[in-house]
């Protein structure tokens, strides 16, 4: 396992991935990636899976993680090149755990949160229980927030804040994930004590997360940015989408964790 403290002067490489299957990931060539760019920290979504596979283990980390009830369906997991602390699964609503869908760990100090929100896209019931959790997942990100602790909150938001966010942004205010009551949400929820460590870095570069496997999505660039790397208490660096990856429809989003204020902007490199 590496040495690192997270401080002024050093810093803990952290990625968020929805991998869409965790086995499916490991096919597409996981493990060859996380050797490359060797994050001390993956908060990963949609695994489907809960136990360490063995090549990641090989690697280093060690994990926490919350699967959902139904075998083969959601699921999520902080991985670590370094001791895990008072790990939490869950986050006391029933509809939203019983899917596997927060999991927590401290990590150097500083608590890394997976969080999966869930798609409305399928229909009226789903978009009601999507719209449940973002309430409730606000109240318990509060008591988070209230703790002192620093945060890091990585995942898969399922939706897209402002219109650069997409590509498509006209044809999508009456969609699921661009709604603009979800739309609403995602600007308190920043504003509740978190930076949008993406924007704070990148400005209004335009990066997209996930991408549609119809109509040439990926090839044409017609994507969505839905996954978030949010962050209080922290400052995190050199934010990047790892677009060419393809593990799977979503792609890493990694940032360079440090002590101080959020969301200072890319290229900067360590502090000396």
């Amino acid at each position: 396992m590496k040495d690192v403290e997270v401080g002024r002067d050093s810093g803990l490489k952290v990625t968020t991935l929805n991998v869409n299957g965790l086995r499916s990931a490991l096919r597409k060539g996981l493990v060859d990636w996380a050797a490359r760019e060797e994050p001390d920290v993956l908060l990963l979504q949609e695994v489907r899976a809960d136990p360490m596979p063995d090549a990641l283990a090989h690697l280093g980390y060690q994990g926490a993680w919350f699967p959902a009830q139904k075998a083969g369906y959601s699921g999520v997991a902080v991985l670590s090149q370094h001791p895990l602390e008072d790990v939490r699964t869950g986050m006391a609503h029933a509809e939203m755990d019983a899917e596997g869908r927060v999991v927590s760990a401290v990590v150097r100090g500083v608590r890394f949160v997976s969080v999966y929100l869930p798609s409305g896209s399928s229909g009226p019931e789903r978009q009601g229980f999507k719209d449940r959790v973002l309430g409730d997942f606000q109240t318990w990100t509060d008591a988070l927030l209230a703790e002192g602790r620093p945060v890091v909150i990585g995942g898969d938001y399922n939706v897209a804040h402002r219109e650069v966010d997409l590509k498509n942004w006209r044809g999508n205010q009456k969609n699921s994930g661009f709604l603009p009551h979800e739309r609403e949400w995602m600007t308190r929820h920043l504003a509740s004590g978190l930076t949008d460590t993406h924007r704070a870095c990148l400005g209004e570069q335009t990066e997209y997360t996930w991408w549609s496997n119809r109509a040439n999505a990926y090839t044409n660039n017609v994507g969505w940015r839905i996954d978030y790397l949010l962050a209080s208490g922290v400052d995190v660096r050199d934010v990047r989408v790892g677009r060419d990856a393809r593990l799977s429809d979503h792609a890493p989003l990694s940032g360079s964790v440090r002590r101080g204020v959020a969301g200072t902007p890319a290229g900067e490199g360590p502090v000396r």
